[in-house]
């Protein structure tokens, strides 16, 4: 007999018991529920009572941010990066993510986020080093409490569950940020990340960078939700929607949220609304899925016009401070530049470190085969050198 078969399934509704007890949610979905508009500070009355030395801080390392996208962009066309994923447009999103953690615990980015590790004070050309094709990852995990920068979509979004999670356990005061594009979440990565983030309460805020696009794919071709910040609810984890290129709301939304996963309260889901002003990236042509007045509409709310015209307004812009500001940039980017210029002296023994804590056999036999004919090599060219 099936359900539909039971007596006064048809006809007679009511008539069957409900469920038992047993089925009731374990939490109450309302408080996890975004608001309906992104939150912002800026333009509010809110942005009144805002730190002048936050709003300063934020304001520099937005001018750096920027400055460090562009000159990224032009090394890539320049040939020393083989890709360059730009997050200008998102420079509110990258900064904030930094700015929100302590030194003692993990930020986890994706391929778009080399400017969020700069901000947390990794070497630019250790971030970019990658992207150029030289090394592995190009920095210490360790050492920066940076993941490494996560090419495949959203695989990063687990290992910072199970950091967060493994932390907590061994008694360790530390929270992971994971950050992932609109992309990503339609990545079954992402669900099982949240998932076990919420039935374990670990101590992981995830920011969603909802810039449009996940490269040509628009939003509405990837989900039919109110928002992605709604997906929260479906795992037990409240969800916060916010204006990704207002600095003050970002820092404040994602700051709000470590400080809660540090105290116990477990994951939040935060998606920020924001744009990528340029192409995903040098190999990509934006222009044939989506309209430049488009863009341009975007760039009237860049994220470092918003935060100019607040500092503007309560005299905290005067001119030497913005050419401070923006000469320190330049000196980054001539730094960077000039670095990045310089052929690095590589190892091709590198290509078997660092990938098992035990080398198998067979990398072994491969390190032991290029090693045979690096040597060869290094002798043919001693006896060419020899030759009158």
């Amino acid at each position: 007999m099936t359900v539909l078969e039971q007596p006064g399934s048809s006809g007679n509704k009511g008539t069957l018991p409900g469920p038992p007890p047993a089925w009731r949610p374990h939490v109450d979905p309302a408080p996890l529920l975004p608001d309906a508009t992104p939150y912002r500070v800026l333009g509010t009355d809110a942005a009144t009572r805002l730190d002048p030395g936050l709003l300063t801080s934020l304001y520099v390392h937005l001018v750096r941010g920027r400055r460090f996208n562009a000159q990224a962009t032009a090394l890539t066309r320049q040939g020393r990066l083989a890709v360059y994923p730009s997050s200008t447009g998102q420079e509110a999103c990258e900064v904030a993510a930094a700015l929100a953690l302590e030194d003692r615990d993990w930020l986890f980015p994706s391929y778009r986020d080399t400017l969020a590790t700069v901000a947390r004070g990794l070497d630019p050309v250790q971030a970019l080093t990658l992207l150029r094709g030289d090394w592995h990852t190009g920095y210490d995990p360790r050492e920066h409490r940076i993941a490494p920068l996560s090419t495949p979509l959203a695989t990063q979004l687990p290992h910072a569950v199970g950091l967060a999670h493994a932390a907590r356990l061994k008694g360790d005061d530390v929270v992971a940020l994971a950050m992932v594009g609109d992309g990503g979440t339609s990545e079954g990565d992402f669900h099982e990340a949240l998932n076990f983030a919420a039935v374990w309460q670990a101590p992981v805020v995830f920011l969603v960078q909802n810039n449009g696009f996940a490269i040509s794919v628009p939003l509405a071709k990837q989900t039919a939700a109110p928002s992605l910040a709604h997906k929260g609810v479906g795992y037990g984890m409240p969800g916060r929607l916010v204006d990704g290129n207002d600095a003050p709301a970002m820092h404040e939304v994602l700051t709000e949220a470590v400080r809660r996963a540090r105290a116990g309260g477990g994951p939040t889901l935060v998606e920020a609304i924001t744009y990528r002003l340029e192409a995903h990236t040098n190999a990509d042509d934006a222009t044939r899925y989506r309209a430049a007045d488009e863009v341009e509409t975007w760039r009237a709310h860049d994220p470092i016009a918003l935060l100019e015209r607040e500092l503007d307004a309560r005299g905290l812009l005067p001119g030497e401070f913005v050419t401070a500001t923006r000469d320190a940039a330049e000196e980054m980017a001539a730094s960077l530049r000039d670095r990045m210029n310089a052929d690095p002296e590589l190892d091709p023994m590198d290509l078997f470190r660092h990938v098992y804590a035990e080398q198998t056999s067979q990398l072994a036999e491969q390190a032991e085969q290029l090693r045979a004919e690096l040597a060869a090599e290094a002798a043919d060219q001693s006896v060419q050198e020899a030759r009158p």
